[in-house]
């Protein structure tokens, strides 16, 4: 083999080890108090602008631990009922759609610092996101109301944050 072919060859085979070892951008998730007192999700409307509303295929929120991560809940979405989440659409803690295969939701706690996912249709762009993906946690107040944190940045513990664990 010609030296510039062999080095064409290492270029290629390098540059498609460094692309299959890539994970796949995650987007950062809108978590709002929604009704009733209880958390929402949804994409933030600036990445709605620039990629356009992600089609909907599940949402798992968990509990994060020194220890791990224990589910929540979850809800999916059969592939012939495609839905796209939108900055005006806030999917609900425990889910209100009779429909849908979703598992019981555990309540959320005070205190506790939770991970919300949610997975997403490939998009067409390739910089889009894959999945959108948030940390928060839940703090009481007087009179029995809650009041939620996000953590920024997928924080892993709530250290610093009123309510938060840690």
């Amino acid at each position: 083999m010609r030296p510039n072919l062999r080095i064409l060859c290492a270029v290629v085979v390098a540059t498609w080890c460094v692309n299959a070892d890539a994970a796949p951008p995650v987007g950062e998730l809108d978590v709002r108090m929604g009704s009733g007192g209880t958390p929402c999700f949804t994409v933030f409307q600036k990445d709605e602008r620039r990629f356009g509303a992600p089609e909907f295929r599940s949402i798992s929120v968990s509990e994060v631990t020194p220890a791990g991560k224990s589910l929540m809940w979850a809800m999916s979405i059969p592939p012939q009922r495609p839905f796209p989440v939108t900055f005006r659409l806030c999917i609900p803690y425990a889910g209100r759609l009779p429909v849908l295969p979703k598992t019981t939701a555990l309540p959320l706690q005070p205190g506790k610092v939770y991970e919300t996912l949610i997975e997403i249709t490939p998009p067409m762009l390739p910089s889009a996101p894959r999945a959108y993906r948030a940390r928060f946690c839940l703090s009481a107040k007087a009179g029995g109301t809650v009041q939620l944190h996000t953590l920024i940045g997928g924080a892993l513990d709530g250290k610093g944050r009123a309510g938060c664990s840690g």
